[in-house]
């Protein structure tokens, strides 16, 4: 099973790649699923197809899904809070105290990509592409499942006792960050229009996902003007301005470090239908498989080496040269902070007794300086 996650900026054409990626793969012999996560449910005009919260046949092993995470919140969060519920309250909340602590934010997320594991758990599918929602929304999704887990953590460990259900949201929770963070089964494909705010935005995603360990295996900047051969008239001058602006900040990205970044061109007609769609994988895969990616290995989060004195603590997370990043130690966590995305990273054991003594970034991420005895631990 592979899953793979399109984000970008909203109105950078996501969907219409995702579905694109989808067709692919189905044409290429995989029994593929293309499920959106987007409340904008956009997905069933790209495809030409009326889609609804189960999964139908598009074509010949392609089928897609747009999943309703306000039904699944009306029926699966239902019972599962009222478990809660209970539990809180049996655990020495008030009832006042239980009823808030269910209300949780983000649930709709969390059953949406709740609802994604169910369907590659259970499906006939090799492949599942999911077309998330904008990039705000689908980090929030994709932080969820650490997030929740934590807190029940802290507040079921402060009050000594793990019920059935909290043991089982937990389990789950668990699953769904495994599935997230598990390179060989999921991936993100992150998708940009060549504009410096569009671009500056995947700079800052491409940092917090790394923070959460989640793999991204490629950049598509989409919608590029046409190549300059085939201007005519008098909208020449202003196309091949369009397309220096484009070149250029690409060729800026590439310069920070971005190496590979696969590019589709504009389309004069909106591309609606199984052939436009496999029209638009033609120009942005070729003869290559679309689950390759663009071929970087997955480098670990952390790396831990022996250095006079301590240790040093690589963090794999690409800055930009203006990010702005802050470290602070809780307890035997390591907090990083990068441009707002925050992430409590559990420390390895080796490092807990050892304290911060220095910091700095390169084109591999941060580089944190530790002191300590090397024989504790």
């Amino acid at each position: 099973m592979r899953i793979l996650l399109f984000t970008g900026k909203g109105g950078v054409g996501k969907t219409t790649l995702a579905a694109a990626t989808g067709a692919a793969l189905a044409g290429r012999g995989r029994k593929t699923l293309v499920a959106s996560t987007d409340p904008a449910h956009s997905l069933g005009d790209a495809f030409g197809h009326t889609l609804g919260a189960e999964p139908s046949e598009v074509d010949a092993l392609l089928s897609a899904v747009q999943i309703d995470s306000r039904t699944l919140v009306d029926t699966t969060w239902h019972q599962l809070r009222a478990e809660l519920r209970t539990t809180l309250s049996g655990a020495g909340f008030d009832t006042l105290d239980a009823e808030e602590l269910t209300v949780l934010p983000g649930v709709d997320e969390l059953l949406a990509l709740s609802e994604v594991r169910r369907l590659a758990e259970h499906g006939p599918w090799d492949t599942i592409v999911v077309d998330c929602g904008p990039t705000a929304e689908t980090l929030r999704l994709l932080a969820l499942p650490e997030a929740v887990s934590g807190y029940l953590t802290r507040v079921f460990g402060r009050r000594g006792r793990v019920t059935d259900s909290v043991r089982r949201l937990g389990t789950h929770l668990e699953g769904l960050r495994a599935l997230l963070t598990e390179p060989s089964v999921t991936t993100v494909r992150l998708v940009l229009t060549p504009e410096r705010v569009v671009v500056a935005e995947a700079r800052r995603t491409l940092s917090s996902l790394a923070l959460r360990g989640i793999a991204v295996d490629g950049l598509i900047a989409n919608r590029l003007m046409p190549a300059p051969g085939i201007w005519r008239g008098g909208a020449a001058s202003w196309l091949r301005t369009r397309r220096t602006q484009q070149d250029t900040v690409l060729a800026e990205l590439i310069a920070a470090g971005f190496t590979r970044v696969a590019r589709v061109e504009h389309r004069a007609v909106e591309p609606v239908g199984l052939p436009a769609l496999l029209a638009i994988a033609d120009e942005l895969y070729g003869d290559s498989d679309p689950l390759a990616g663009d071929g970087t290995p997955v480098t670990p989060l952390l790396r831990v080496r022996p250095a006079p004195g301590g240790y040093t603590l690589r963090v794999a997370i690409p800055l930009g040269r203006d990010a702005e990043v802050d470290l602070a130690r809780v307890d035997d966590d390591l907090a990083i902070t990068v441009d707002g995305f925050r992430r409590l990273i559990a420390l390895p054991e080796s490092l807990r007794p050892c304290r911060i003594t220095g910091a700095e970034s390169d084109a591999d991420g941060l580089l944190v300086s530790l002191a300590g005895n090397r024989g504790r631990g």
